[in-house]
């Protein structure tokens, strides 16, 4: 129907029945494998609704009436540093890019330089991309040396280039995250040369979180940044959190240049989810590190492509696979879709979302069983059935 013939009537039911759509296929139908996705506690989502999301507040109490949100800043903030061990902490950026944009605007100056993963080799678009953001700040991207059957950073070479180029940022983190960065092995030649050194964690939040993956602050990190909804199972949004020598150049200077005001019902809601990774953080993340090796390892097991089989698959929420046919992709992403198993074009498989509805190995076994199904053109209608079945076995959400 052309949008000029509908009524304003219709349009305000069509929304709610949108909605409503969208809410029982992909809340409760569907097997969600989008690893940049995650789901919220109920206490989360009723502290979404808040009437904080409808408030301003200013440093400089410009605004009469925060003394609530002031409070909740600060337990937020002392909550985060307690869960990723840091000197303190931000929870006002809007995004992790965003973040991103905080950490290479104050960390750098016009013509300095950033290294980072490139995003031929599965780093962040948004930073190392043409259009990314370091593209505007007028820094110069340099690449990482990497390894892409390994999938990671070449640390001898990546030494050699940081001694070489003296870059001004080295950022650790990459979309694309199978296993941990050497932060620790190259903390030495980045200090040789005073790089600052951001571990953008968007993908692995949760599993930094949850003591699972690797510590960046104890490796050598200045800052550790990124997005709150992915492997962490908060609302979606940023946060940063540092050391305290860059607390004056990072954090006292974000505002108003980079953040004016900050969404103030969901900093509550990411309180009470950072209240949440505090007490059950490390059962998550040991639950979905193994759930991703044992599905990447059925997955192998019946004849569906995995990268990284020799080095133990993966050891983070992500499974690879191996599929580089863009026509293919296409094809095998949509008749996913169709059986509703949903996953991106990046082929990227992830754990953390089946995982906080109470999946274990021997479930994502099964999951397994329906992607090999779909991977060998088998029934759409007859896979799609078992997915919703099995969804619906896993109504509760688990690690709140």
């Amino acid at each position: 129907m052309p949008p000029s013939t509908i009524t304003l009537p219709a349009i305000a039911s069509r929304i709610q029945e949108t909605v409503a759509s969208h809410d029982r296929w992909r809340g409760e139908e569907c097997l969600n494998l989008i690893p940049s996705e995650n789901i919220t506690s109920p206490r989360v989502r009723r502290l979404l609704t808040s009437d904080m999301g409808h408030r301003y507040r200013a440093d400089d109490n410009f605004y009469r009436g925060t003394r609530y949100m002031d409070e909740l800043e600060t337990l937020a903030e002392e909550l985060a540093c307690k869960v990723f061990h840091a000197d303190w902490a931000s929870l006002r950026p809007l995004s992790g890019h965003v973040a991103d944009m905080i950490a290479v605007s104050t960390l750098t100056k016009p013509g300095d330089s950033v290294l980072m993963v490139g995003p031929n080799d599965g780093g962040y678009e948004g930073l190392g991309a043409s259009g990314g953001y370091t593209e505007y700040a007028n820094v110069k991207n340099l690449f990482f040396p990497y390894d892409p059957e390994k999938m990671r950073i070449k640390i001898h070479e990546a030494s050699d280039l940081i001694k070489e180029t003296r870059p001004k940022l080295v950022v650790y983190g990459q979309s694309y995250f199978l296993f941990p960065h050497p932060v620790k092995e190259l903390d030495e030649a980045c200090r040789t040369v005073g790089a600052g050194i951001v571990y953008d964690g968007s993908h692995v939040l949760g599993l930094i979180a949850g003591g699972s993956f690797q510590k960046p602050f104890t490796d050598g990190a200045h800052l550790l940044l990124g997005s709150t909804h992915k492997s962490f199972f908060g609302p979606q949004g940023g946060m940063i959190l540092g050391t305290r020598d860059v607390q004056g150049t990072v954090k006292d200077k974000q505002r108003p240049g980079l953040i004016d005001n900050a969404h103030w019902n969901r900093i509550a809601a990411l309180a009470q989810a950072l209240e949440e990774m505090h007490r059950v953080g490390p059962d998550y993340a040991k639950q979905v590190i193994a759930n991703s090796k044992a599905l990447a390892s059925a997955l192998d097991e019946y004849g569906v492509p995995v990268k990284c089989r020799d080095y133990g698959y993966t050891e983070s929420h992500q499974v690879m696979l191996d599929i580089t046919d863009p026509r293919e992709i296409e094809d095998f992403t949509k008749r996913l879709e169709s059986a509703n198993l949903i996953v991106d074009r990046g082929i990227r498989l992830g754990t953390n979302e089946l995982t906080r509805r109470g999946f274990k190995e021997d479930d994502f076994e099964h999951v397994a069983g329906l992607l090999s199904e779909i991977y060998e053109r088998a029934d759409l209608a007859k896979v799609r059935k078992e997915s919703i079945k099995l969804r619906k076995e896993f109504n509760e959400i688990h690690y709140t």
